[in-house]
């Protein structure tokens, strides 16, 4: 048997990271955050006092990325910059917006799509994103959509930032949040999408532990796990 591919996507904090981590571990499997790769692409234009819609000065800062994923001895992936492990300052409101705009861009999604493409040729893979079953593994023997209507995951994502330390409202979180998914359903390249032979798993209704035991029943399912 080759190497499975799992493919995860949806919107924001519609539960995929998490979810795709906790299944990972569970199964022995490597887990892929490749949202946290635009992120610290888009960090790193903000550092760079880069406009985050300038394509062509982002592009021109493509060379200069380094990026790694590494796993601390909890198992926890950490996201490497340049040498700066910026797992923590990638997940701010600034360097969100800034993912979202330039994952907007062909160059910065040609420049990460071999590295995915590799990591899942090389280790069983839950990878999680945005276009991950429609263009960076569209032959991932299970692919799964994972959703939430707008109020549940702008709760999500507030209490998250709140146990961050950072400052900000529900209604701004809802805001952002709803213009990040225009933006990603409606951009050129690689829009967000249900792949044509994707499930749906909607954790609206659903907590953690259920929308795990879910995931859970699809993979063992699919691959007789």
């Amino acid at each position: 048997m080759g190497k499975i591919s799992i493919a995860l996507d949806g919107p924001s904090a519609a539960g995929k990271s998490t979810l795709a981590r906790k299944a990972a571990n569970h199964f022995g499997f490597i887990y892929v955050d490749t949202g946290a790769l635009y992120r610290c692409v888009g960090l790193y234009t903000l550092r760079k006092n880069i406009g985050s819609k300038d394509e062509a000065g982002v592009t021109a800062l493509l060379d200069g990325i380094k990026l790694e994923m590494k796993y601390d001895s909890m198992g926890v992936q950490r996201v490497i910059l340049c040498g700066e492990d910026v797992t923590d300052q990638i997940r701010t409101p600034q360097a969100s917006k800034y993912a979202s705009d330039v994952s907007a861009m062909p160059s910065v999604r040609a420049f990460l799509l071999s590295m995915q493409r590799d990591m899942a040729k090389m280790y069983d893979v839950i990878m999680d994103g945005r276009d991950i079953g429609t263009v960076v593994l569209p032959d991932a023997a299970l692919k799964v959509f994972i959703t939430a209507d707008l109020g549940t995951r702008a709760k999500r994502r507030y209490i998250e930032l709140q146990g961050q330390g950072i400052t900000t409202t529900l209604d701004e979180v809802m805001q952002e949040m709803a213009i990040r998914d225009e933006n990603d359903s409606k951009r050129e390249t690689a829009p967000l999408k249900v792949a044509d032979d994707a499930v749906l798993l909607d954790t609206t209704y659903m907590d953690l532990e259920q929308s795990f035991s879910t995931l859970c029943g699809m993979i063992a399912g699919r691959f007789g796990l």
